[in-house]
């Protein structure tokens, strides 16, 4: 045991603690020992919360770059710092025996205001945030950076705070534990939160021996699974993710939550498993939090720091939105409500000879009154391929369909059997279709199927480009937004609307979504 162990830790006072344990352990082992403080950036760079600095691991890059640099042979983290994926030749040696998992509340007078409206709590960690955002909407959560001490004078100095949160084991480990703070039970803590982990060099048997002596095996299994949780979500510093993993009566007990920034949305997960039947935990919870809604939660988180550049009147499926180039940050809504009327039975009626049905929403209000053998339409005429294939498939065969409604309009005047037609529209019409028949000597009857709702916001200043599908859809639009845009447009009747409000207009090859999405992507390649 004649070499020395160096140890690499931060220079803060929690770090030096942490490594002054793991030191003083190896010792009683009979190791000799130095510690080797090194300053990382995550302590030199305090001006922004750290999922704002957009790096993973930025309290344990610094003590990577020594290993690998053979400037020392061991390093200490907190666990909760370290990213699930450590760098090629470094490897998790040990994990401590865990101390207090749980977050904080330290208040700077009393804890009044948890029953008030309004309360400002102090915070650099996107989870307590997000967590306290879910349970007390109405509050404020300002950024709070710094040491263990810095952050608890910050809280003394700022009148208009109430409190800050903080990590138990960091608060307690260092003596710094106000005596009226108490322990968030309801919050779930960080993956791996209050354990202590050593990283060595996977080349150095010598240390690796060493360390293994100082390894909790209970401790280890359970912050395994919650690392494993976190990657699976993708998560590390930049998402709201809780973990917790605890043994009880020879059973793992599991509970995992995601959030969105502003906490209005969570997803959580709890699972119980016996010892030995846990190793397929992480990832089942992990499914069930993708399965319902994490993906598209995770996707947002992540192009939260993003400026959206397209913004599609039209909300998206998973499989549509990752269709997009990368230089495309693209936001989606429904810019447009559909309400189903009820239509009544004379309109259906045997004796009805022509009808027009030019949407999909047409298609499900007929289907919503009536069944198909009912609808015993003789010849029906349609806007649009996919119109055509679901009234094939739902009702009945098409006589004609064109691409838009004008050009429909204009073969229906030359064309159609009979001078009398059915119409199944909505409210809001934008198309010229019965005036051009009229015009004609053809006589329309319109029946609302449907009402169409406008449904706009106004978007970020950053969009160059908006996405639309319907000339309702470039009404609701414009309703709410008066910046100029490229308009990619799904057909030519919607185009002709986007003309009369936007100078650059493009059609899609073919009048589908994913034809538009091609469209976008061709332009930002």
């Amino acid at each position: 045991m004649s070499k020395i162990i160096r140890i690499g830790t931060r220079d803060s006072e929690l770090a030096l603690w942490q490594a002054k344990i793991v030191k003083s352990q190896l010792e009683t082992l009979g190791y000799k020992t130095q510690l080797v403080p090194v300053k990382s950036t995550g302590d030199l760079v305090l001006d922004k919360p750290l999922y704002e600095l957009g790096i993973t691991g930025i309290f344990t890059r610094t003590l990577d770059i020594a290993m690998l640099n053979h400037d020392i042979d061991i390093a200490v983290h907190s666990l909760k710092d370290v990213p699930t994926v450590l760098p090629n030749g470094i490897v998790q040696a040990a994990v401590l025996k865990r101390g207090n998992v749980n977050d904080t509340l330290v208040f700077k007078d009393n804890e009044e205001f948890l029953g008030s409206k309004e309360a400002v709590i102090a915070t650099g960690s996107l989870r307590r945030r997000a967590q306290w955002l879910s349970r007390f909407p109405t509050h404020t959560v300002v950024g709070l950076r710094g040491n263990v001490n810095s952050r608890l004078e910050k809280l003394a100095d700022n009148e208009e705070w109430d409190a800050a949160i903080f990590a138990a084991a960091g608060i307690g480990r260092i003596g710094v534990r106000p005596e009226e703070a108490i322990n968030l039970d309801w919050m779930i803590p960080a993956p791996a939160q209050g354990a202590i982990m050593i990283t060595a060099l996977a080349e150095d048997e010598f240390v690796l021996t060493a360390c293994k002596e100082l390894n909790h095996e209970e401790t280890e299994i359970c912050t395994t699974i919650e690392r494993e949780f976190l990657n699976k979500l993708e998560g590390g510093c930049t998402a709201p993710i809780g973990a917790l993993a605890y043994i009880k009566d020879e059973e793992i007990n599991f509970k995992g939550v995601l959030l969105s920034v502003d906490g209005s949305k969570r997803i959580d997960v709890t699972r119980v498993k016996k010892i030995g039947e846990h190793h397929d935990m992480a990832e089942y919870c992990a499914n069930f939090v993708i399965e319902r809604g994490g993906k598209r939660l995770m996707d947002t988180i992540k192009n939260s720091n993003k400026k959206i550049n397209v913004y599609s009147t039209k909300s998206f499926t998973e499989d549509q939105r990752l269709l997009f180039h990368e230089k495309v940050t693209v936001e989606s809504s429904d810019f447009i409500k559909i309400s189903l009327n009820r239509i009544h039975p004379r309109f259906v009626k045997n004796e009805i000879q022509n009808v027009i049905i030019t949407s999909k929403n047409a298609v499900e209000a007929l289907l919503t009154n009536f069944s198909p053998i009912e609808l015993q339409f003789k010849n029906i005429y349609c806007v649009g391929r996919r119109t055509k294939r679901l009234v094939e498939t739902k009702i009945g065969k098409v006589t004609h369909f064109e691409n838009n409604a004008k050009k429909l309009a204009q073969y229906l005047s030359e064309f159609m059997q009979g001078s009398e037609v059915t119409y199944f529209c909505s409210d809001l019409r934008l198309d010229d279709l019965p005036t051009i028949l009229e015009e004609n000597n053809v006589k329309v009857t319109e029946v609302e199927a449907y009402q169409t709702k406008y449904d706009g916001l106004k978007v970020a200043n950053t969009v160059e480009s908006a996405m639309f599908y319907s000339p309702s859809t470039v009404e609701s639009f414009v309703q709410k937004n008066n910046n100029e845009v490229i308009a990619f447009c799904i057909g030519d009747s919607t185009a002709n609307e986007a003309k009369k409000h936007f100078k650059d207009v493009r059609i899609a090859k073919v009048p589908t979504v994913e034809s538009v999405i091609e469209l976008v992507n061709e332009h930002y390649i």
